[in-house]
């Protein structure tokens, strides 16, 4: 008869993730990136050139989150005759699909 008490104390069982999950260090389960940093920044720059005309744009920043990336930096526009800076936010997700854009004015 089995005491269970004694018998499953010790006895783990480790079940195999899909592919598309990691564990984190606290045990918790988070996709893994499908799109390196570089594609990701890659596919901002293209989208970026093509919405606003322009060749010039300087990622300032990548960084990774759970569901994706964010590519953060800057890129000139044309006001009336007069040249701005705008800063850029761009939420990648997993897949290379754009979700968010912010842009604002320095």
């Amino acid at each position: 008869m089995f005491n269970f008490n004694h018998d499953f104390q010790c006895i783990t069982l480790k079940a195999m993730c899909p592919k598309e999950y990691t564990t984190t260090d606290f045990g918790e389960k988070c996709p893994m990136p499908q799109v390196s940093k570089e594609s990701a920044c890659q596919v901002v720059v293209d989208f970026l050139k093509k919405q606003k005309n322009t060749e010039k744009i300087d990622v300032a920043l990548v960084e990774e989150q759970i569901d994706g990336w964010v590519v953060r930096g800057t890129c000139p526009i044309d006001l009336e005759g007069h040249q701005w800076a705008e800063k850029f936010a761009v939420v990648i997700d997993l897949k290379g699909k754009i979700k968010e854009t912010d842009f604002a004015l320095l």
